[in-house]
């Protein structure tokens, strides 16, 4: 006769066993052929954060991962011919606000649910934006950036790395909360807005530091606030929106890896494996924190519950801004 402590011993080691065995199929997975990382815009830090972990991930897995950019739509685009593409650990995608949180809301018709369509791997970083603005404009802070766009409100612009990103709508947010204007130009990623932004066709922008540091430092740009909840350990004297009168005032952009739905675990979990790992390698964290980006590292879970709220979030600052897909 079986006691229940013999009976719960054996479901024990039998769970055990499942899980082993389980575990053992994840780690052993690889890709057979060489791996497709979609990033949905240009010159950013998402095309950073793919370069950097491509041949890191290729060094681990054994066949090439090739970057391939994929920009239009907000990042609706590359975000779509990854939901798209075979769940089978060959096709993955950088993902970043834009076309995981705000379009769903951006937008009136998306051509993919990023909850249903997409698998989340990991939440790799997350930073706080700089405003960053052309020095020939001549505002030297916030109160005097809002004060003369109050004043000629037909005259500034402000670029955004695409429709829809965080770059965007944390300016559509500045905007609500300060009460000026400022016309809206989207670029097809941080390069190209970045350099019109120092060539002066825009005045203003917010961007993450790894997109605009060095220009700051070459005196090109003007850095006049961060949106986090403190400000930079590289910038100390350089306040948050918060101190410079915008109470409460915080945006954050951040990047992950997604691949298709359906994509089996064993092969989420050996990305999610080999990202943690690499995230947190010296030379990587080094390049990172650079960039001013916090690591996360998240588990799947946790990247797919923060999505779930960033939709949330960022469709409440949509709707009282009242910013639209252009």
């Amino acid at each position: 006769m079986t006691t229940p402590f013999k009976f719960a011993a054996a479901v024990a080691l039998a769970a055990c066993a499942a899980t082993s065995a389980w575990a053992q199929g994840a780690s052993d997975w690889r890709p057979s052929k060489p791996v497709r990382i979609i990033v949905p815009i240009v010159g950013s830090t998402n095309d950073v954060l793919a370069r950097l972990i491509g041949p890191e991930l290729q060094k681990a897995l054994g066949q090439p991962f090739v970057v391939e950019n994929k920009p239009g739509a907000g990042g609706n685009i590359g975000a779509l011919e990854v939901a798209r593409a075979a769940p089978d650990g060959h096709t993955l995608l950088i993902g970043y606000n834009g076309p995981l949180a705000i379009n769903v809301t951006l937008f009136d018709k998306m051509p993919y649910d990023p909850m249903k369509e997409l698998a989340p791997i990991t939440l790799a970083v997350k930073s706080p934006q700089y405003l960053v603005v052309n020095p020939a404009a001549g505002f030297t802070d916030v109160k005097d950036f809002i004060a003369k766009a109050k004043a000629q409100p037909t005259k500034y612009s402000y670029g955004s790395v695409a429709m829809g990103s965080a770059s965007h709508l944390t300016m559509e947010m500045m905007k609500s909360a300060a009460g000026f204007h400022a016309t809206h130009i989207p670029y097809r990623g941080a390069g190209p807005a970045v350099t019109d932004l120092i060539a002066g066709s825009v005045q203003a922008g917010f961007f993450v530091p790894g997109n605009v540091q060095g220009f700051v430092k070459e005196g090109r740009l003007k850095l006049l606030a961060s949106t986090g909840p403190k400000r930079f350990p590289s910038t100390p004297d350089v306040p948050t929106l918060a101190e410079s009168g915008l109470k409460d005032f915080e945006a954050t952009s951040w990047i992950g890896l997604l691949a298709p739905a359906g994509t089996p675990p064993a092969i989420i979990n050996r990305y999610h494996d080999e990202m943690v790992r690499i995230l947190n390698s010296p030379d990587i964290q080094k390049r990172l924190h650079d960039m001013e980006f916090e690591i996360v590292a998240s588990s799947p879970k946790q990247f797919s519950d923060w999505i779930g709220t960033e939709i949330v979030r960022w469709g409440k600052v949509i709707k009282d801004t009242g910013a639209k897909a252009e």
